[in-house]
């Protein structure tokens, strides 16, 4: 694979840990725009003032903390947790795939959304769809990880990944063009990464269906019987050990029991006469 060259090259460069440095950077802007030392402003990634020499929003926009009201002790309690929930999905993914392929992730995630601010120059972007992307692969990779809702309500991790792409279909219709791009910036870097994971689940989840389809079949097969009395509905099933005989005299197959193979009524075809 392309990755596996890339990492024996240049694996030695990348950064471990990554999620909590975006993190510590994150909240040192908080606590300097809490305290008025810097413009929250001045972070946010729009394409027209990078065009204008504002070029220090490609990476500072990586930094934006997210949304909150700073007046609002809930939206403070929020913060952290956010944080918690980043790393922790962050850490995760690292831990799968090594700090060089993490790393990497990132960096396509960060120039799709570069791209994406290009694309419409008049709209603000910010780090909430990088976010994003990490988010929906960590939950691709466990999807039945629980959190706890509100701090009390367990929730497993592929129900809120659901609510995320239908969130993410909604922005996409009812968004203008800037959110559109950020939108497909997202999942554009979710599919590099776990395409060809997602059609492999798909072919082995028809492939398994196929198979019990299968199955299913020869079982109903196996519970039919072989041989039924045409009078009395025995069957080889019923009775194992009765001897199963079939009439010359009569039209078709017709199939009698030891006690009815001497004792019935011929069957003939229609028009004929009955023996």
């Amino acid at each position: 694979m392309m990755l596996d060259s890339l990492e024996r090259r240049f694996g030695r460069f990348a950064i471990s840990n990554i999620t909590l440095y975006l993190i510590i950077g994150q909240a040192f802007v908080f606590f300097a725009a809490m305290f008025r030392l810097v413009d929250l402003r001045m972070f946010p990634l729009l394409g027209l003032l990078v065009r204008e020499g504002e070029w220090w929003r490609l990476v500072t926009f990586l930094f934006m903390p997210p949304p909150v009201n700073m007046n609002s002790m809930l939206s403070l309690v929020f913060l952290p947790f956010a944080w918690w929930i980043f790393y922790l999905m962050g850490n995760a993914l690292e831990h799968y795939w090594g700090a060089f392929r993490y790393n990497v992730f990132l960096l396509v995630g960060v120039v799709l959304t570069i791209g994406a601010a290009f694309l419409a120059p008049t709209s603000w972007a910010t780090n909430a769809f990088l976010a994003g992307s990490v988010f929906l692969a960590f939950a691709w990779l466990n999807p039945d990880f629980e959190l706890a809702l509100f701090f009390i309500l367990p929730v497993k991790v592929k129900w809120l990944a659901l609510l995320t792409w239908l969130y993410y279909g909604y922005r996409f219709v009812g968004g203008d063009w800037g959110t559109r791009w950020l939108v497909l910036a997202s999942v554009s870097n979710f599919l590099l990464f776990f395409g060809g994971d997602i059609v492999n689940t798909i072919r082995f989840r028809q492939r398994t269906r196929a198979m019990q389809a299968r199955r299913v079949a020869e079982e109903k097969r196996a519970a039919e019987p072989r041989h039924r009395c045409h009078v009395c509905g025995k069957t080889d099933l019923t009775n194992p050990e009765m001897d199963f005989r079939y009439c010359s005299k009569c039209a078709g197959d017709q199939c009698y029991c030891p006690e009815h193979i001497f004792n019935h009524e011929h069957v003939v075809e229609e028009g004929g006469e009955k023996a």
